[in-house]
């Protein structure tokens, strides 16, 4: 298969299996010799900030010179965001090569049987790729939960990040903040070590502390107390934590939740690899990522951002509402899926902007525009409904003054559409 055919045949799967469990991994990644076996990782776990927090892991490790995996999910433009080696997107061709190799495989298994999902032979699929690459460390984001999830084949990692919890998936992963943090646990084994970020709730952190204790895990929660913000803005924060100075490119007091998380992981890392203070600093301020509060242009200020749960849409608005009331006016373009909680994850944003376009992102979970547009009128005067969100971004830049601010805003499904036209726009 060519890249084209490999990334058509990974969709063509289905996205969940019929049993849970990973029966169905191990026994593909047995037949594609295990790969998964050959490498070290940095297993990453969490409801939010799971992406900032693997992408800055993993840059960290590259500046400080070593061949770094990064597996990681959604993507916004590229497919190849998901599977990364050294900061790029991996090649192309040893991407199709895997996938080949992972569909016979694939094929062999249906006709015993088993049923392999789309999640399970991307995640083979990686596996091949970076040990194809020699990596010396692969960052390993879960997808989803954690306890059941394809990535967790693998042994103890060299350390496992829990980053913040809240409750997200339900129907999936349960109702209650224990119930959530019990299958993101999941992936922490024997003899390991676990950093969690700090200011997770109660009950979450009693069931973290428990299952530690039960797999003889060290758990390390950065100290809070160390924390001293020094700036921050729209473009970032500048903080000191253990009396060293760090600075993001990526805005929201979140985002020291994540660094930190980083910064004690990489602590843990130094057992095994050469990494310097300056391969945390460096690596920490190189870490953006496409649509989490990516800045498409600073004048007029235009904003892209995925927070697609009330956790991420809170995050969001506390990191750009301080700095909004220098701009003139507000717009906010927004799509959501219809299974999010989202009359109280845009309200705040809704009642801040000056005018407000409601999308339909282009899935079949979206709720549509109209819809949206009825529950924005809740709390906004002027409201429009748009279809599509390519020409709402349109709409709403040929509208802008010099002096306003587009936020676009809800789903990662309405980043991916819109992020080339607003780049091409600016």
């Amino acid at each position: 298969m060519n890249y084209i055919e490999s990334v058509n045949y990974i969709h063509s799967l289905l996205k969940f299996g019929i049993r849970p469990g990973l029966n169905g991994m191990d026994a593909l990644l047995h037949l594609l010799g295990e790969p998964h076996k050959a490498l070290k990782y940095v297993h990453v776990a969490g409801t939010n900030g799971k992406g900032s927090t693997s992408t800055a892991i993993s840059n960290v490790l590259i500046e400080a010179g070593y061949n770094v995996g990064l597996y990681t999910s959604p993507y916004v433009t590229d497919f190849l965001e998901r599977v990364q080696y050294n900061g790029e997107p991996i090649d192309r061709e040893i991407f199709a090569n895997s996938v080949t190799k992972v569909r016979e495989a694939v094929e062999f298994l249906e006709n015993q049987g088993t049923q392999i999902t789309e999640f399970e032979a991307l995640t083979a699929a990686a596996f091949m790729c970076f040990k194809a690459l020699d990596c010396d460390l692969v960052v390993l984001e879960v997808g989803l939960g954690g306890r059941l999830d394809a990535t967790n084949v693998i042994a103890t990692p060299l350390v496992n990040v829990i980053t913040s919890l809240s409750i997200d998936h339900s129907a999936i992963l349960g109702n209650t903040i224990e119930e959530i943090a019990f299958e993101k646990c999941g992936t922490i084994k024997e003899n390991g070590t676990v950093i969690a970020s700090y200011g997770q709730p109660e009950n979450a952190v009693k069931v973290i502390k428990k299952i530690c204790l039960e797999r003889d895990n060290s758990l390390v929660v950065p100290d809070e107390s160390q924390i001293k913000v020094l700036d921050s803005g729209i473009f970032g924060v500048e903080f000191t934590y253990k009396n060293n100075v760090y600075k993001t490119s990526m805005a929201g007091f979140h985002q020291i939740k994540n660094m930190t998380c980083v910064i004690e992981a990489c602590y843990v890392l130094r057992s095994f690899f050469k990494i310097s203070d300056d391969d945390i600093y460096n690596g920490i301020e190189k870490t953006v990522l496409p649509a989490r509060v990516e800045v498409i242009s600073k004048l007029p200020l235009v904003i892209l951002d995925g927070g697609h749960n009330e956790d991420g849409a809170k995050a969001f608005y506390d990191s750009v509402s301080p700095y909004l009331y220098k701009y003139d006016k507000i717009c906010v373009v927004a799509g959501m899926m219809a299974d999010k909680a989202v009359k109280t994850s845009l309200k705040p944003l809704i009642e801040y902007c000056d005018s407000f376009i409601a999308v339909t992102p282009d899935n079949p979970r979206a709720m549509s525009c109209d819809e949206l547009a009825e529950i924005a009128k809740q709390f906004c005067d002027d409201v429009t409904a748009i279809p599509s969100p390519v020409e709402a971004v349109k709409t709403a830049v040929e509208a802008l003054g010099e002096n306003d601010a587009l936020l676009v805003v809800g789903s990662l499904y309405l980043a991916g559409e819109v992020r080339e036209t607003l780049l091409k726009l600016f």
